[in-house]
């Protein structure tokens, strides 16, 4: 995979794949410039264990059945399911219960990282049909 753009389109379609499991603080970290470690970190939280295992599958299966055939390069975690790491080299997917997440703080730490926030789009008012 090529870097720069194909990494950002990897890490952004990842997301999707998270949001499509209902993962909630969905946000995508662009490192570029600031860590030799990848270009991109995908961050999203599940509610429980399962919720995890559900959005990990999602973001693993999704990616691998999409026309990037991409297949995760390491994965960590699967077996505690508190924080599961997916990594693709140039992007890295982390999937935390959310009090791993508060504690980590990989927001914080990459601070200075330009930042997406991935979000459902919102709901049309009541009695008016969407666009």
């Amino acid at each position: 995979m090529k870097t720069g753009t194909d990494s950002h389109a990897l890490a952004r379609e990842a997301a999707q794949f998270a949001l499509e499991k209902k993962a909630e603080d969905l946000l995508v970290l662009d490192l570029r410039g600031l860590s030799p470690i990848a270009d991109f970190f995908v961050l999203a939280t599940g509610l429980s264990e399962a919720h995890v295992k559900s959005i990990t599958d999602g973001v693993r299966d999704g990616l691998l059945e999409s026309e990037r055939k991409a297949k995760p390069w390491h994965m960590e975690g699967y077996d505690t399911l508190r924080w599961v790491l997916l990594d693709y080299v140039h992007v890295v997917v982390h999937v935390f219960r959310s009090e791993t997440r508060d504690y980590y703080g990989l927001e914080r730490f990459w601070g200075d990282a330009p930042r997406e926030e991935i979000a459902d789009p919102p709901a049309p008012p009541a009695g008016r049909p969407q666009a």
